[in-house]
């Protein structure tokens, strides 16, 4: 495999980042996670505009959009597989032990591994962390994932894919790496941005083709909701089967159904929507 690592392609097996490295010292960094079909990146534009987003929000200098797409470039042709995890990470750089960033400049890494199509449902649970929807990191795509590690860990010893968050004041929010949609008689909620989730660049698509509406939601709708569905980069729109406890009768539902073939038809339609 071969990765882009500050301005060149280099042998992952050789391939080094610094221990003092801000991202491994201190998580700060930014990253995007894209789906990479036969050789192409699916919705790079929407990917990079958050990256700088997320920069911006952490402090960071904001990449060179034409530089991280020939990195982007490189990388796929180098490693071709027909689907894989384009992911691209930028961190604070080479600093000295703290918090202070140091004077050298971000790093820069665009890596690719391969993965397999995601299962059309899913279960998954809910846990008693929250997000701050307040936070300083609210809403930043950002490194420090510590907290979704744990959580992630706690759904796959339950037999989950996915664990999911309220924020602080006991609103419906997100889960580790995805968005979360109910129905409610016939209608697609979401919650909103400002509930601390992360506007995922699925979530968006979701809710422009399916017309889902962003809702303030209590975390009970999930005992009551007729169908929920996931959203991420490799998930796309994924039916949930079982909730904690509570199995939903059928999965994927009606609207689910609807939702993911709206949702395929569209992708393939437009790479980069």
């Amino acid at each position: 495999m071969k990765l882009w690592l500050d301005g060149e392609l280099r042998d992952s097996a050789s391939a080094r980042v610094s221990v003092f490295d801000h991202g491994l010292t201190v998580g700060d960094g930014v990253f995007e996670t894209m789906k990479a079909v036969d050789g192409q990146a699916f919705a790079l534009t929407r990917h990079l505009d958050r990256l700088a987003r997320s920069a911006r929000g952490l402090g960071l200098p904001e990449p060179d959009p034409d530089e991280v797409r020939r990195a982007c470039r490189a990388v796929l042709d180098a490693n071709p597989m027909p689907l894989g995890r384009l992911r691209i990470t930028l961190t604070g750089g080479d600093s000295p032990l703290g918090s202070d960033r140091g004077e050298g400049g971000p790093t820069l890494v665009v890596a690719i591994g391969p993965v397999t199509r995601r299962a059309d449902t899913t279960e998954v649970i809910t846990v008693p962390w929250t997000r701050n929807e307040r936070g300083a990191l609210a809403g930043l795509k950002t490194t420090s994932y510590a907290e979704n590690v744990v959580a992630l860990a706690r759904a796959r010893e339950q037999g989950a894919t996915e664990a999911l968050f309220a924020n602080t004041v006991g609103r419906l929010c997100e889960g580790t790496g995805s968005n979360v949609f109910v129905v409610l008689d016939g209608e697609i909620h979401t919650p909103p941005v400002a509930s601390g989730c992360l506007a995922g660049i699925t979530r968006a698509l979701a809710v422009e083709w399916t017309g889902a509406r962003e809702t303030e939601l209590a975390m009970d709708v999930l005992d009551r909701a007729d169908e929920v569905f996931l959203t991420s980069t490799l998930r796309d729109v994924q039916a949930v089967r079982r909730v904690d406890g509570r199995e939903l009768p059928t999965a994927p539902g009606p609207v689910t159904a609807k939702a993911m073939r709206i949702f395929d038809e569209r992708a393939a339609d437009d790479l980069d929507p």
